[in-house]
């Protein structure tokens, strides 16, 4: 569910794509079925993994950090090649490029499905990120090159919506398969899919590049992948070593390092990978500190929120994919509509609005009382994070788009993505930290009102990690058994309620960003973001 909702400015990356040679209009069809099919593929994987976290920890008998690294070994390198991967298009071919990270994600995904182990399955998700790296620039540059200006805005809009209605049928789909088949068949579904959009690219897409496509900051990429998995690396070996541990304080200072040399090296490349210049726009700043704090505090919070429905609420997992299907609906319906007030209002008042009513669900989710009905408790915090969300994301791609000169639109747009991603990594660990902590501390608690054996009791100690979904002593009797479950689902739901409460924290202060920081263009301008 961390990618259940769309990274912002993908329509920004579309609507600055050169326009010189659109493809013929019989083509664009058969194109916009490739990039809808493949951007679906995407989603659907990243909704229905969400969901089967769960299963996942109960098949290979992994602790929450590992179920950490199955979202983040992915977000990772999808964050940190996304930009490369779309300039790779633009030099070899995007049609190419979009086929080959088709093929990457659907051959990581049968592995992913044939993973024996934790370790096979985290590699796995490596791979599928490279293949989504490829991917997902591929299919909104295929978009943006193969439909002139006047034809992108229905393009976008059926692009958009069949990825939404994908989004919340991955999460049902997903959920179903895993209550009736395995968690594996989650994996093995994006091989037929991924065989019918081969088959369409290479029979009916065009091909076509940009001759004129900046070169490729190879030794950028390097670093911001080193620096990014350096602190995710360190971010979740805190939680279970301290972060007294020699490894954890070296991954972090490795990866703290990389990013201050990256900083430096991008200053003094021609063709930088990120154009730090871009940052002297404050507007630009703001939207992009903006994007961070708010898509973090998203990723992070709803990590947790299978979890909770299933090991905590009793949710099947099709009733766990189903319970956020009013945020993605809301979402996909409101968008359109606030994309039009933008016009009447700005940008700023939206940003401002937008986050604050994200706050409100998120604090309701954490108010959310145990074993209430769905109505009263999962479905209010849902609406109101739906209806925040959709407030943010069109004025959020025109404020983006606004605070840089328009040739550079698309890698402005493309950038913000980026940021929306590597905030779902580092929230995720973050938020990871705050959940063993506070599940431990309570946990502690609870355990010492309880007459355990010792050796019981340590066992419980040291398998904190596995939340709620640890297995209890066979030796306990059931009225014991009964009171360590108790035990275990408190210690859960205090540091979900936590987590909830940071998140809607979080976005209150994305809020604060855009009111202090971000301004919108003056009257008759366009960009305003001082970065000529």
């Amino acid at each position: 569910m961390t990618s259940i909702y769309r990274p912002p400015c993908d329509e920004g990356v579309i609507r600055a794509a050169p326009s010189d040679a659109p493809c013929a209009e019989r083509d664009r069809k058969w194109v916009l079925a490739a990039t809808i099919l493949g951007s679906g593929l995407a989603v659907i994987d990243a909704s229905s993994t969400n969901v089967a976290l769960p299963a996942l920890q109960a098949s290979l008998h992994a602790n929450v950090v590992e179920m950490q690294w199955v979202i983040n070994a992915y977000t990772l390198t999808l964050a940190a090649l996304i930009l490369p991967g779309g300039s790779l298009g633009d030099r070899l071919g995007r049609a190419r490029i979009f086929a080959a990270g088709v093929a990457i994600f659907a051959l990581a995904s049968l592995w992913c499905g044939l993973a024996p182990d934790i370790g096979q399955l985290i590699a796995a998700r490596i791979l599928q990120g490279v293949g989504g790296a490829l991917l997902i620039p591929g299919s909104l540059a295929l978009i943006g090159a193969s439909f002139p200006p006047e034809a992108r805005g229905r393009a976008i809009g059926l692009w958009s919506g069949f990825s939404a209605l994908m989004a919340a049928a991955g999460a049902v789909i997903g959920g179903w398969m895993i209550d009736t088949l395995s968690w594996r068949w989650i994996f093995f579904a994006n091989v037929p899919i991924a065989a019918v959009i081969l088959a369409v690219v290479a029979m009916r897409v065009p091909e076509s590049r940009d001759d004129k496509a900046r070169g490729l900051d190879w030794f950028g990429a390097a670093l911001i992948t080193a620096s990014l998995a350096g602190l995710a690396y360190g971010l979740l070996g805190s939680q279970t070593r301290g972060f007294g541990d020699p490894i954890v304080l070296a991954a972090l200072i490795a990866g703290a390092t990389a990013f201050a040399v990256f900083l430096m090296i991008e200053r003094r490349l021609a063709s930088p990978i990120v154009p730090l210049r871009l940052f002297r726009s404050s507007t630009f700043g703001g939207a992009n500190l903006f994007t961070f704090l708010l898509y973090g505090s998203l990723g992070g919070a709803l990590f947790f929120l299978p979890l909770n429905l299933i090991q905590i609420e009793g949710y099947t997992a099709t009733q766990a994919g189903a319970a956020l299907l009013p945020f993605v609906l809301l979402v996909f319906l409101l968008s359109h509509w606030v994309g039009g007030l933008v016009d009447r209002c700005g940008a700023k008042p939206l940003l401002i609005v937008g986050p604050s009513i994200a706050a409100l669900g998120f604090a309701l989710f954490a108010l959310s009382a145990r074993g209430g009905s769905y109505w009263f408790t999962i479905f209010p915090a849902a609406l109101a994070l739906g209806i925040g969300m959709a407030t943010i994301a069109a004025p959020l791609t025109t404020t983006v788009m606004n605070a840089v000169e328009q040739r550079h639109a698309g890698l402005a747009s493309g950038i913000n993505n980026a940021v929306a991603r590597a905030a779902t990594l580092l929230g995720v660990s973050c938020m990871g930290i705050v959940m063993l902590w506070m599940f431990a501390t309570e946990l502690e608690a609870v355990l010492a009102t309880i007459d355990l054996p010792t050796n019981t009791a340590a066992a419980l100690r040291r398998r904190s990690a596995e939340l709620a979904a640890m297995t209890l002593p066979q030796e306990l009797d059931a009225a014991t058994r009964n009171q360590v479950s108790v035990a275990l689902g408190a210690a859960f739901l205090a540091g979900y309620r936590t987590v909830m409460a940071i998140a809607a924290a979080l976005a209150l202060v994305s809020a604060a960003t855009a009111w202090l920081m971000i301004t919108e263009p003056k009257p008759g301008g366009t960009s305003r973001g001082g970065t000529r």
